[in-house]
């Protein structure tokens, strides 16, 4: 299943485009879930360092367990994170013939964590390409209320907006924006473990809080870019750690092709 492609319409394909973001059912299978969801869950578990209290921790703390790069940490997982039929999707959605690996991460909301503020991925990257996408798949069942992403419907056409890292301050200053600019918001109901969106690396977006008095909210993202992207010169401390741990150090400049960026799709 993970090599078979998903079908995707030319109606889906326009949606995405115009507004940065589209939800898809049944990118993998319950098959799939079942097998590999213990996996995930496991090496999550493994390689979690978050140890303080919920109430210890600060807004970016209490988003999350955020638990990232397990493909290169577990040969199993490796194989969900490497698969074609996720890259597939994203090259056709983006429009390009392949997409790269940039990093994959377990995103744990547990039982009352807080909200995931208001934010552009793309802050974080150092790469000369919009076309960027990540995928968004619960590997349980969830609710609105257990933190759904939220998004600004094709807020992805305005870029950068603001160079603010994930915290109080983004939440403040994209609410304003999104309210000013009168986007529409846009968040499921519900979604199936298996389920998923993609959203481009410019779309605001956000997560509500987990209110599940005992389920974690467990996802799994993978994050893509177009083949043929250059690196940048970091414009913020965090693009510069991107460039050294997700772009093996490589030079502004230089294609990004390093080991840690394989072509998937």
């Amino acid at each position: 299943m993970l090599d078979a492609s998903y079908p995707l319409s030319d109606a889906q394909i326009s949606d995405f485009r115009q507004n940065g973001h589209l939800l898809l059912r049944g990118v993998a299978t319950p098959e799939t879930i079942a097998e590999y969801q213990p996996l995930i869950h496991a090496a999550s578990a493994r390689f979690n360092t978050e140890q303080r209290a919920m109430a210890d921790r600060d807004t970016y703390g209490k988003a999350f367990l955020q638990i990232m790069n397990l493909w290169r940490r577990d040969g199993r997982v490796a194989e969900f994170v490497l698969a074609k039929r996720f890259a597939g999707i994203a090259a056709r959605l983006l429009g390009v013939e392949r997409v790269r690996l940039y990093h994959d991460q377990a995103l744990y909301k547990e039982p009352g964590g807080g909200i995931t503020p208001w934010h552009q991925d793309q802050y974080y990257w150092p790469l000369d390409t919009t076309d960027t996408i990540t995928m968004w798949m619960p590997l349980v069942d969830i609710t609105r209320d257990m933190g759904m992403l939220d998004f600004a419907s094709g807020s992805q056409a305005d870029g950068s907006i603001t160079n603010t890292a994930i915290s109080d301050d983004s939440e403040r200053v994209f609410e304003d924006y999104v309210r000013e600019r009168g986007y529409r918001m846009t968040a499921q109901s519900a979604m199936r473990a298996g389920d998923a969106t993609f959203h481009q690396g410019w779309t605001i977006h956000r997560a509500g809080a987990n209110a599940s008095p005992e389920t974690t909210r467990e996802v799994m993202t993978v994050i893509y870019f177009a083949d043929g992207a250059r690196v940048t010169e970091p414009e913020n401390e965090h693009q510069e750690n991107d460039r050294q741990t997700w772009l093996a150090g490589m030079a502004a400049g230089e294609p990004a092709v390093s080991e840690l960026n394989p072509v998937l799709g």
